[in-house]
């Protein structure tokens, strides 16, 4: 297979790389890049647009290209040299892909009884941001709320730490005050995770439709969450420290969550 694109001085090499490094460059063009045949693959199913995919023949496993390739309407080979200057991550499979990214709102969501929701507050760290999706994926809840984060959501560190969970899960980005809104209106049960709280998280009964809020672990959640939610809840803490890292936490009590339905 030659390769289409042998120099790194290539101007699509250098487009990506702007699209990697650049937020700016991804809202004003309205483009993601994705590398990993499983995070392609996530994408593709999960109905984001693909742009455009290529492809290191020397380094990648054809069998994957070929499953993924399909679905592209603009398909490039790679000589080494330039594939290593784009590939942001060990294990990419040879494969990075150009996607169109989906924003979702408040709008695009459809209440349904018992829903379960996570929420994060404030969180800057894109490698928390990406975890924290992997359990929302893995427990299959509804969506998660993205409120008052600085977060660009498709940072390439988050698209990797998710390993393809953003495309799976529903994500909002809003403001904590629209969301409590929400939910107040759809009447759905909120809890706050907080240091102060007086109630273990494994007394509450989460069978109802319900929203979990998790805040930094530097500040924790805003007084809007702790002052306006229904309830505040914590993780009992046997050991010297006082908090674990937020995607632990939304881990440790959205399955709590998840056991309570009988993990249906």
């Amino acid at each position: 297979m030659t390769p289409d694109i042998t120099s790194s001085q290539n101007p699509r090499i250098k487009q990506l790389l702007r699209l990697q490094t650049k937020q700016s460059e991804r809202r004003s063009l309205n483009m993601i890049v994705v590398e990993g045949f499983r995070e392609i693959n996530l994408a593709v199913i999960s109905g984001f647009e693909p742009v455009e995919i290529y492809f290191a023949p020397e380094v990648g496993n054809k069998t994957d290209f070929d499953q993924v390739a399909k679905a592209f309407p603009k398909v490039y080979t790679l000589a080494i040299e330039p594939f290593s200057r784009i590939a942001y991550r060990e294990g990419s499979d040879g494969l990075i892909a150009i996607f169109r990214p989906r924003y979702l709102t408040i709008n695009d969501l459809v209440f349904k009884p018992q829903s379960v929701y996570m929420v994060l507050e404030g969180v800057e760290k894109p490698g928390n941001l990406g975890a924290a999706l992997r359990t929302a994926d893995a427990s299959q809840i509804d969506a998660v709320w993205l409120c008052d984060s600085p977060i660009d959501l498709y940072n390439p560190n988050a698209i990797r730490s998710s390993v393809g969970c953003i495309f799976t899960v529903p994500v909002i980005q809003t403001t904590s005050q629209l969301a409590l809104d929400w939910f107040k209106r759809h009447e759905v049960d909120t809890y706050a995770a907080a240091l102060t709280a007086t109630e273990s998280y494994h007394n509450q009964d989460f069978k109802r439709a319900c929203a979990i809020a998790f805040g930094t672990e530097a500040d924790g959640l805003t007084p809007l969450w702790l002052n306006e939610a229904d309830k505040q809840i914590l993780i009992p803490m046997r050991g010297k420290i006082d908090s674990l890292n937020v995607s632990v936490s939304a881990a440790v009590m959205i399955f709590e969550v998840m056991r309570q339905r009988n993990f249906r």
